[in-house]
């Protein structure tokens, strides 16, 4: 990258990540509000939807978006598939925001708003790893660990963000007028972070890698073909970070509430203060990487994840708060550590021509099933064995994996 174009591009390359993760956060912020006005209590086939539709949609879509979206990146340039990701991601966004409720629509409410989280689930599928594949092929050896990790920054900048939206718009509205039309204002926004994420990377300059993929033989054929082996080897790399990432920064706000009695709003603070500090050890880890390799600092972060998450469980148990942030702080370190570097080795890792497909088939298979499974995993351990730290043995069990997966890797943050 050259410096006048550095921040341009950086920011094109991370405002789709932005955008999906203040989804997530508003998303849930108000999950309670959306259920209400789209899913009564009295209409079982709505209770139905909600129950196994919403919730679960992007998950099961996210798949089929990486290799959609992978294809577009592989066959016709990072450009192409990134205007089309953001802008399939902010239209739905705005649409849940002017969507009526069931008390207009009746059914058909909740199955608009299923369809919706469809096409932002397909968006989604792609958008992360074909995100973090063009900052790192931009950013050239020397530099990809660093700006590889600005991408998984976007994503825990688009989470606060929406945190913070939803808690800004609960303080300041009353109560009744949020739950009638206030909560509706963030996913407005949205598309206004949309349209100027598309107006970004309308105008980018593709990267060469990209642009030489125009005229490669299919994609997904190719991968499945021949790079099979390879695409289990990156949603192995890649099963530490999404149960990892599900258990600390997601599940661990109601785990707090149930396990360790605390109220919502102590939970969630400390999971701020935990995403707050992962944005330094992120790019921190990634700019190491550049410096002193990739492959022992992930070989490190995970034979630490497994040995460690016993212990660190236990601290986020302990009464004294001092102690829970202690467990957080060394979850964060951890994880941090794979997050910042994660992007760089698997750009480094997988041939131009199917880059981006066979990255988004892995990186998907390890977030969108072990990922999107863990929350459910967890509650169900503990409700099985009556064992409050029993979602550290899943922490342990993805960071074998892991572990072992990055053995198969060489080392390469050398590579020109």
């Amino acid at each position: 990258m050259t410096p006048p174009n550095t921040r341009r591009l950086i920011a094109a390359g991370t405002i789709g990540n932005v955008l999906e993760w203040y989804d997530f956060a508003i998303y849930g912020y108000f999950a309670a509000t959306i259920g209400r006005t789209f899913f009564p209590v009295e209409s079982p086939v709505a209770q139905m939807l909600a129950a196994f539709g919403i919730f679960a949609v992007g998950y099961l879509m996210r798949p089929l978006g990486g290799i959609v979206v992978g294809h577009i990146a592989d066959r016709f340039g990072r450009r192409a598939a990134l205007t089309f990701s953001v802008m399939a991601m902010a239209v739905p966004t705005f649409l849940v925001g002017v969507l009526p409720g069931y008390e207009v629509l009746g059914v058909a409410a909740p199955v608009l708003l299923t369809l919706l989280r469809v096409v932002q689930g397909l968006s989604v599928g792609g958008e992360a790893t074909t995100a973090f594949v063009f900052l790192v092929e931009r950013a050239g050896p020397g530099r990809r660990g660093a700006i590889g990790a600005l991408a998984s920054c976007g994503a825990n900048l688009g989470m606060l963000s929406g945190s913070a939206v939803g808690a800004l718009l609960a303080a300041a509205m009353p109560a009744a007028a949020l739950e009638a039309w206030g909560w509706r204002l963030p996913f407005l926004l949205g598309l206004l972070v949309g349209v100027a994420g598309y107006f970004l990377r309308r105008h980018i300059v593709e990267t060469p890698r990209g642009a030489s993929a125009v005229h490669g033989a299919p994609p997904l054929v190719e991968t499945l073909r021949h790079h099979g082996r390879l695409v289990a080897r990156l949603a192995g790399l890649a099963a530490f970070n999404a149960v990892g990432f599900y258990l600390a920064f997601l599940y661990v706000v109601s785990w707090l509430q149930s396990v360790d009695g605390l109220a919502p709003a102590q939970a969630l603070g400390f999971n701020t203060v935990s995403m707050l500090l992962l944005l330094p050890v992120m790019w921190g880890m990634g700019w190491l990487s550049d410096r002193i390799g990739r492959k022992k600092l992930l070989l490190a972060a995970t034979a630490a994840g497994f040995v460690g998450a016993l212990p660190l469980f236990w601290l986020m148990h302990h009464p004294q708060p001092a102690m829970i942030l202690l467990g957080e702080a060394g979850l964060v370190l951890i994880l941090g550590t794979v997050l910042g570097i994660m992007p760089a080795i698997m750009v480094e890792a997988t041939p131009e021509g199917v880059r981006c497909t066979a990255i988004s088939l892995g990186y998907n298979i390890a977030f969108g099933i072990m990922g999107g499974l863990t929350p459910l995993a967890a509650a169900w351990l503990i409700d099985r064995t009556v064992m409050d730290l029993s979602p550290a043995f899943m922490m342990m069990a993805a960071a074998a994996i892991s572990f072992a997966s990055i053995l198969t890797f060489r080392e390469s943050y050398l590579d020109k």
